[in-house]
This record gives structure tokens, C-alpha cells and sequence, in this order.
């Protein structure tokens, strides 16, 4: 199975999976929160009969990665996309990341800059900031991730399915996947690192991005749902959208943070054209 070894030269060295499929421009996927690059099953098919190299990675402490008990935070996510980058000689690359993972894409681009990339995408993500903050009304509540943290110390897998209702937006009568949907889903978060999946509850929630957006300096795409009970619309997309006007930005109508999959095709072809044009 194909992996980057992170510091092969000492004992901390993490071993990161990746999936490499196509030929083309390059463009690497980042998963979101707590599934692993698997969940990018429908884009990925997409975007390589449409030309491109795909690179799906897992990020450390998610699915086949390794899960050491520390690196969580941003800079050190940020430092494990650069060593992938490095490590397969890439060059042109469209950075997509959905929800947690759009928090890489702008702190590896405040970090190592945009000589390697070409174009990023947001996808329903925590950019600029999840938190709600004296500056930054529209944000969520602590006491909320601190519940989530609580539920999942309490027991995970009961919390992953309760969120696996909201991730859809899930309701006594709108299912908008299938049970199997659900369950596949449940099967990809439920093997991450129990550390990995609290600590980046803190990461995701808590980082200030608004920083890092300075650091954008190529095309950008911005997608989001306005049915996200997740990743709230106000709080994320709107507020980067307005200080990044030059982005392409779509909400998509009754579209839930799962929108990869309730939305796919939507999805797809928003993508498909950014990298065309």
C-alpha cells in the first residue's frame, strides 16, 4: 500500500496513506472530519475520467494512516500535506478541502506559499473560524464542542451515529441517504483514533484562519450548503467569501454538510469547470 513516511530519520516517523489514480494536473483531496479520504469515493471517479491525477490522502490518526498520539493541530496537519506534495514531486496542484480539511489548504498556503499550487477549493469548511468570539458573533458556541468532546469520551460510536444524522440533516421524515449512506459513513469514522477524533474537535473548532486567508494569492472556489447543521453557512463561507470577493463562491440550495454525496453531481461539475477554466 502506498504511503509518505513524515520524519523516517527518528522513531516519531507517521506513515501516511495515500491513493494516487489518473494522469493529468494534479489535484490532491483532503477529507473531512471524522472519515478519512474515502469518503471522496464520487469525486474521486469524476475528476479522473475527467483527466486529472487524483491524490486522496488519510490524515494522520484517520483511516489507514498511522495514529500517533499527538499532531493535531494545524501547522502540523499543514506539515504533513507539504512532506505529500514534496514527496511525489508535485507541481500545479488544485488543493480541495472539505470542512476540517479546507483548515490545511490555507495554513499549508500561509506556510509554504503557492509556488507548488495552482488553484484551492473550500468545500463546507471551518475557514475562517468555527468559534463564536467577541469578534466573531456568528460563531458556535464552546459549550457546544465541549458536549461533543463529553459524548465522545461518554461513547463514540453512539455520538458518531447522532452525528451522522445531523452531517445529513436527517430528520424524522427527510432522510436524504440511504441507511447504508449511514452506515457507510459510521464504518469510515469509527476506526480513526479516539485521541485523533477529540482533538481535532478542539483544532477545527478553535483555530483562527483569518490570518491565513491573506496568504491566498490563487483562484479560489468556494462551495457551500445553506441546509448545513454541521459547519454553519455565516459563520464559514460567507464571512471568507466576503474578504476574498475575487472567489468563485455557490451556495448550494437544501444542500446538508454532506453535500459530496447529496449533491454530487452538483459537486462535480462545480469542480470539473474551476479546473477547466
Amino acid at each position: 500500500m502506498p504511503y509518505i513516511k513524515k520524519n523516517p530519520e527518528n522513531a516519531s516517523s507517521v506513515n501516511i496513506f495515500y491513493e494516487d489514480l489518473g494522469a493529468g494536473k494534479p489535484v490532491i483531496l483532503i477529507h473531512g472530519w471524522p472519515v478519512s479520504h474515502e469518503m471522496w469515493e464520487y469525486q474521486v471517479s469524476s475528476l479522473v475520467y475527467s483527466g486529472y491525477r487524483v491524490i486522496a490522502y488519510d490524515r494522520r490518526g484517520f483511516g489507514q494512516s498511522d495514529k500517533p498520539w499527538t499532531g493535531y493541530d494545524y501547522d502540523t496537519l499543514a506539515d504533513d500535506l507539504n512532506e505529500l506534495i514534496t514527496v511525489l514531486q508535485l507541481s500545479e496542484v488544485t488543493l480541495v478541502g472539505f470542512s476540517m480539511g479546507g483548515g490545511e489548504v490555507v495554513r499549508y498556503l500561509s506556510r509554504y506559499g503557492s509556488s507548488k499550487i495552482a488553484k484551492a477549493v473550500l468545500i463546507s469548511t471551518v475557514v475562517p473560524l468555527m468559534l463564536k468570539t467577541e469578534d466573531h458573533e456568528e460563531g458556535v458556541p464552546a459549550e457546544v464542542f465541549d458536549e461533543m468532546v463529553f459524548n465522545i469520551h461518554k461513547d463514540r460510536p453512539a455520538f458518531l451515529t447522532e452525528f451522522g444524522k445531523q452531517f445529513f440533516s436527517e430528520g424524522v421524515l427527510n432522510k436524504p441517504v440511504s441507511q447504508e449512506i449511514q452506515n457507510w459513513m459510521h464504518q469510515l469514522a469509527v476506526v480513526s483514533s479516539p485521541k485523533a477524533t477529540v482533538d481535532c474537535v478542539r483544532s477545527f473548532s478553535e483555530t483562527d484562519f483569518r490570518a491565513d486567508l491573506n496568504a491566498i494569492d490563487v483562484p479560489l472556489m468556494i462551495i457551500h450548503g445553506n441546509d448545513d447543521k454541521i459547519v454553519p453557512l455565516k459563520a464559514t463561507s460567507e464571512i471568507t467569501s466576503k474578504h476574498l470577493p475575487d472567489a468563485a463562491y455557490y451556495i448550494l440550495e437544501d444542500a446538508s454538510h454532506g453535500l459530496f454525496i447529496t449533491h454530487k453531481d452538483e459537486v462535480n461539475q462545480l469542480l470539473i469547470n474551476f479546473l477547466k477554466n
